[in-house]
């Protein structure tokens, strides 16, 4: 096991840990849910991780880096669920429901950022983080424009986000 940290997947693993550090801490902002008007709620949480995940892998050069944060996204969302007392039966059942909805989230985001129809992205944010109120969709939809370009062709090492202005 130890020895796993000086080889290049010890070194790959902690990549992908820091990474996905990266996704959450993104996600945390308080701009987001303070002024933004993302509902402070597990779903709403989970949704600020989805967006920002789907940002990252995304935009990351290294697909194959890009797919080791997803999974890495997912065996958290397994670790939260049994923290909060999921029973081991029902755990994967709820982690395939949550990569379902992930992916679909990543689909219209990608389809709407890349009609480059601000009307389009509204639509995906609406749908998905502002479900009962559409008070930051003009602040949100630029910043996931100006964190799209950033973030890519992003490389595993150097890959970060904006902060939310």
């Amino acid at each position: 096991m130890i020895f796993g940290l000086f080889n290049k997947s010890g070194k790959r693993a902690s990549l992908v840990r820091v990474a996905y550090e990266k996704i959450v801490a993104a996600a945390r902002q308080p701009r987001l849910y303070a002024e933004w008007g993302v509902p402070d709620t597990v779903e709403g949480r989970f949704e600020m991780i989805a967006l920002h995940g789907f940002l990252a892998i995304d935009g990351i050069a290294d697909k194959r880096f890009a797919q080791a944060i997803a999974d890495e996204l997912f065996r958290d969302m397994d670790r939260s669920l049994r923290e909060m007392g999921a029973g081991d039966v029902t755990v994967p059942k709820k982690v395939r429901k949550m990569a379902e909805v992930f992916y679909g989230r990543a689909a219209a985001y990608r389809q709407a950022l890349e009609s480059g129809h601000d009307d389009a992205l509204d639509a995906a944010l609406a749908r998905n983080v502002f479900a009962e109120a559409a008070g930051g969709i003009a602040a949100m939809r630029a910043y996931v424009q100006r964190q799209h370009a950033h973030l890519r062709g992003a490389g595993a090492e150097t890959f970060t986000f904006l902060e939310a202005p």
